[in-house]
């Protein structure tokens, strides 16, 4: 058996385990995991220096909310020897920052956008490495929101699959780009357009109704509908209505009225043969609407947004925030970037996400997955 030296993990079921290279203890705390065969969640694993390290590491994008600078305030106390630069320029400025090799790490509130790939692919003839950090918020806008399915209270349906989402949001398509690279798996025919609520299975005055789609104009909530249920497409359903977030840059009161991502759902509340896309935290306060669970494939169990289902990542338009950096896959990982983020994917630093309070902290499978691709 390959032995870890001085990781501790632990378990939010009440189990510590405590691996040192020449012995293995195990405390079972409640009697409800052993060391093989266990039973239960994965358990989180606490951050242990594998290196004292030093010097400055450089961050160039989004701070998420005073989480970014939270991390390096807690990493500090357990590796004094690192200082920090910070120009928190914003999400969309992310990646440039590891464009020019001025900086080391590009946290990002959303997922590398087409053209983010293609100009680092072209600078460096690599993708930039991405390393998931934390579960996007339940409810909170502003915050990498889960995305969710809202009609009209009166539609009977309750539930749909994401394929079933692509007929209805979607067109035919001879393919679709999954980061710069174009998927001719993704194609599909026209036959597979879902345009009346019949073909959803509704009867009587249901059956002939077109179906009327809302949804978001570009900007990353429409990218992340687009990678994961139209596979990477831009190509909608031609009666696409397109909205911006309300109270934000892209909304001018003066020019831009009805437009905002209130109006849409305000629309929805009132178009009863509407079907849009959006945040629980929109909707808040605008009656008439009604969420639909989504099942990620036929015969998968249907799941309602709920903050439970977001945090366990279970609901499938769940999302999640990022740190990007400038990384060959099998070379070496500079030790003060890996110890940085193995805090990060940590119980220490998935706990700074628990007090602020808005983005979610990662399950620990997902932990463990993030830590072994550094790893490789």
């Amino acid at each position: 058996m390959q032995m870890l030296s001085n990781t501790k993990v632990t378990s939010n079921r009440g189990c510590s385990v405590v691996l040192h290279s020449s012995l293995v203890i195990v405390f079972l705390v409640l009697g409800s995991c052993t060391l093989f065969g266990q039973t239960g969640p994965a358990p989180m694993p606490e951050y242990v220096p594998a290196h004292k390290v030093t010097g400055v590491i450089r961050n160039y994008g989004s701070a998420l909310a005073g989480v970014v600078k939270n991390w390096e305030e807690e990493f500090a106390t357990v590796q004094p020897g690192i200082t920090f630069k910070d120009n928190f320029a914003g999400s969309d400025a992310a990646i440039s920052g590891l464009d020019t090799k001025e900086f080391d790490l590009a946290p990002n509130g959303r997922e590398a956008q087409f053209i983010e790939y293609l100009s680092f692919f072209e600078a460096y003839g690599v993708e930039p490495f991405e390393v998931v950090v934390g579960t996007g918020a339940y409810d909170v806008p502003g915050r990498t929101w889960a995305e969710v399915i809202f009609v009209n209270k009166d539609n009977p349906l309750n539930q749909l699959t994401m394929k079933q989402l692509d007929g209805i949001f979607g067109e035919a398509r001879t393919g679709a780009v999954e980061h710069y690279v174009m998927k001719p798996d993704a194609a599909r025919s026209a036959d597979e357009n879902i345009r009346t609520w019949g073909q959803l299975g509704l009867r009587g005055e249901w059956a002939n109704r077109p179906i009327q789609t809302y949804g978001y104009a570009p900007t990353g909530m429409s990218y992340f509908f687009q990678q994961k249920v139209l596979h990477g497409s831009d190509k909608w359903n031609p009666n696409y209505k397109e909205y911006a977030e309300s109270d934000t840059k892209m909304v001018n009161p003066q020019m831009s009225a009805g437009l905002g991502s209130h109006d849409m759902l305000l629309d929805i509340s009132k178009d009863k043969y509407g079907i849009g896309w959006g945040g629980i935290g929109q909707a808040k306060g605008i009656p008439n609407l009604k969420i639909l669970a989504l099942a990620d494939h036929e015969g998968a169990p249907y799941i309602n947004p709920s903050l439970e289902s977001v945090q366990d990542r279970t609901y499938p338009l769940t999302r999640s925030i990022f740190i990007y950096l400038n990384h060959v896959r099998g070379s070496a990982l500079d030790p003060k970037l890996k110890e940085f983020l193995f805090f990060v994917l940590s119980e220490q630093g998935q706990e700074v996400l628990r007090k602020q309070g808005e983005y979610l902290p990662l399950p620990a499978e997902v932990v463990l997955q993030q830590r072994a691709r550094l790893d490789q």
